[in-house]
């Protein structure tokens, strides 16, 4: 097998993006000679972070522990985010990798900050209180030597959370990492294509434009290996965590609760206390209790969710119980999980007005979003190519879970104890 992997995640790319993917110069050709999953079915609930873990974990939700891409501080619209690599519950590949003695690194790759298996790190971790680019940085694992080599001749182009220049400057750095270090083990998350769904739904020209700028990304990175010399030695694998689903509106469903007197409102407007509140997820939210053994609680505030989804005009298309949400791999603090009814998204205000327009400022309340079951909408794809991928097979469905393994095989490596598979089948040697 290769020593050498990178795994480009194209945040948001759905299996219809390979027909504009297949006539462009990058992508057209490793389509045509590699292999091509067409659908993989995603986790609950199907955000960013939480997907990632499991990309490289091989593990649900229920196990890995990251269950949104935010902390779960109900009281808080817009909480601190799960940086760090000490939240996730189990090993990755990343561990696996660097156990078995190999180099590994990571640009942007979702909950690896601070990671002490990642020898080349430059997290996706923006600044929190005003921070220089180089000081976010440090704070979340660079070393000196990343920030001297491969991040201080790129940060001239940085523009945090602002697409598509905070993409190039994290495939630029991408690019000094493979010609300064040649890790084996190399994981990549640009997200201009979420991005732009978010602002202007699935589909759409600005969308086809992330598409060729993806593209473009790809010739970087492959001039890169050719420049190390690794050509020969390097399997690539172009993922993706989530779909999207268009969405016509933002409900509120922490505004029923404040009325139903489960959540107290101060003066001020902010929390004075609760008994039951939701997280937003984008189109799902988890309902957290703050006394998990309040039966009372728990009866009165399913009562009041499982009526708004029955009246049909909150948004709500079902309310999963914690036992229900167990059975897909999810699993937490929370106590009840509310799903999408397929065009609605929440927020957790719990100020009015109860129904509310986009919000493009904030990825789970534009045109389109995810964070919904991951049968609903449309599925992430994957594209592998190299000197151990077989050319021209094609797979039809696969799962989120299945990546990491077959990363791991890809470098001669097994995953022990995960939920997934290796896609042996793409190999030119099955295992």
């Amino acid at each position: 097998m290769s020593r050498h992997v990178i795994v480009i995640s194209e945040d948001a790319m759905i299996t219809e993006d390979l027909e504009t993917l297949k006539k462009l110069p990058a992508f057209g050709p490793v389509i045509q000679n590699g292999a091509v999953v067409k659908r993989v079915r995603s986790i609950y609930p199907t955000l960013t972070y939480p997907c990632h873990t499991t990309m490289m974990t091989g593990c649900y939700p229920d196990r890995h522990g990251i269950v949104n891409n935010e902390l779960s501080n109900v009281t808080e619209l817009s909480s601190p985010w799960n940086w760090f690599y000490d939240k996730v519950r189990v090993p990755s590949i990343f561990d696996a990798a660097k156990a078995a003695g190999l180099k590994t690194a990571a640009v942007f790759w979702p909950v690896t900050g601070r990671c002490p298996s990642i020898d080349y790190l430059i997290d996706e971790y923006w600044p929190q209180h005003g921070e220089s680019t180089e000081e976010c940085f440090q704070e979340s694992g660079s070393s000196e030597e990343v920030i001297e080599t491969c991040i201080r001749p790129h940060t001239w182009m940085q523009v945090h959370r602002e697409h598509p220049y905070c993409d190039e400057f994290l495939m630029s750095c991408a690019c000094s990492v493979i010609r300064q270090y040649r890790p084996n083990l190399l994981m990549i998350h640009p997200a201009n294509i979420d991005g732009y769904r978010h602002q202007t739904g699935v589909f759409s020209d600005k969308v086809t434009h992330g598409l060729h700028e993806i593209d473009n990304w790809l010739a970087w990175l492959r001039k890169a290996v050719r420049d190390a010399g690794i050509e020969q030695d390097t399997d690539f694998f172009i993922v993706s965590d989530h779909g999207q689903i268009n969405i016509s509106r933002v409900t509120c469903p922490n505004v029923m609760l404040a009325r139903e007197g489960l959540i107290t409102v101060a003066e001020d407007g902010s929390v004075k206390d609760y008994r039951a509140m939701i997280k937003s997820s984008g189109a799902s939210a988890e309902v957290f209790l703050r006394d998990p053994s309040d039966r009372e609680a728990a009866e009165k505030t399913y009562a009041v969710l499982q009526r708004m989804c029955e009246e049909g005009v909150y948004g709500i298309g079902h309310v999963y119980t914690k036992e229900e949400a167990a059975k897909e791999h999810l699993a937490g603090d929370f106590s009840f999980v509310l799903e999408t009814d397929g065009y609605t998204s929440f927020s957790g205000d719990w100020k009015g007005p109860l129904i509310r327009p986009f919000d493009t400022s904030d990825y789970r309340f534009g045109h389109a979003t995810h964070g919904h079951h991951p049968d609903r909408g449309p599925w992430p794809t994957m594209i592998a190519f190299g000197p151990d991928i077989r050319k021209g097979v094609r797979i039809d469905e696969a799962r989120l879970v299945d990546e990491a393994p077959t990363f791991a095989a890809a470098l001669g490596l097994r995953m022990k104890d995960t939920d997934g598979r290796v896609l042996s089948e793409i190999f030119k040697q099955e295992e």
